[in-house]
């Protein structure tokens, strides 16, 4: 959810290359204008994707394109379908080919989604580190999307962007069992972000036990079980990387 905030609060009214200095979309309509408000009432996912669907259909010249597609692609993401997000996502890109969100919902799920024996796992990795490594170079020089938004406020939600990034990267270092590199891309994307990750985290700390570094790991996980409010499902999975450590650790000795 965070993730999808952040997209909501930077990206989800004025796409990257309506702030790089092209016009701010207009509504031709009344009725377009209604389509439009409907996709941000939407209750849930589900009913953004139908009412951007809508929108895209009564009005296929609407200058809020690409922001109905990215809405989309990014509750497509939270709605855990990655081939819808795939779908929304490079439609996003080819209207905004400088959408960096786009571009990192792309690298991170195809990463995530690709498994060491695939026939076409270079293909994939590839790919994913291409949207990565373009989503670092827009965002270095980006503008903020709204100017209601602060610098502080940009300023973090462009570091929470850049680490998701890294993490992308670190993702296809663990495929590749490039562990090292895992964890350079890892640790850059926790220290990175202005609110890391708590996944990220514990991806951090698998990739230690992987590399056989366990005494980093429970530092890493002992830091992150200490937090009052972590989420139910990360404490499981941490306090599972815990134990791993600790038991490749016994059996070093």
């Amino acid at each position: 959810m965070k993730k999808l905030g952040l997209l909501m609060l930077c990206m989800a009214l004025v796409s990257a290359a309506y702030a790089q200095g092209q016009k701010q979309p207009q509504a031709k309509s009344q009725k377009e204008m209604e389509a439009v408000q409907a996709i941000f009432a939407a209750p849930d996912a589900a009913a953004r994707i139908k009412a951007a669907d809508d929108l895209l259909l009564k009005f296929a010249d609407t200058e809020f394109k690409a922001v109905a597609l990215q809405v989309a692609a990014a509750s497509a993401q939270e709605m855990n379908d990655f081939e819808k997000m795939v779908l929304y996502a490079e439609r996003t890109l080819e209207v905004d080919p400088k959408n960096y969100a786009s571009m990192l919902m792309l690298a991170s799920g195809i990463a995530q989604r690709t498994r060491e024996h695939d026939l076409d796992k270079e293909e994939k990795l590839a790919r994913s580190e291409k949207y990565a490594k373009e989503a670092l170079e827009i965002l270095n020089a980006a503008p903020k999307p709204r100017p209601d938004i602060t610098d502080e406020q940009w300023d973090a939600a462009k570091k929470d962007f850049m680490a998701q990034a890294h993490e992308a990267m670190g993702l296809s270092a663990m495929v590749r069992k490039k562990y090292d590199d895992a964890i350079t891309q890892f640790k850059t994307a926790v220290e990175m972000g202005a609110t890391p990750d708590p996944a990220t985290k514990v991806r951090l700390a698998s990739v230690y036990n992987s590399a056989g570094k366990y005494d980093e790991a429970i530092a890493v996980l002992d830091a992150l079980l200490a937090e009052q409010d972590l989420h139910p499902t990360i404490r499981q999975f941490a306090s599972q990387e815990k134990l791993k450590a600790a038991t490749g650790k016994a059996q070093k000795k």
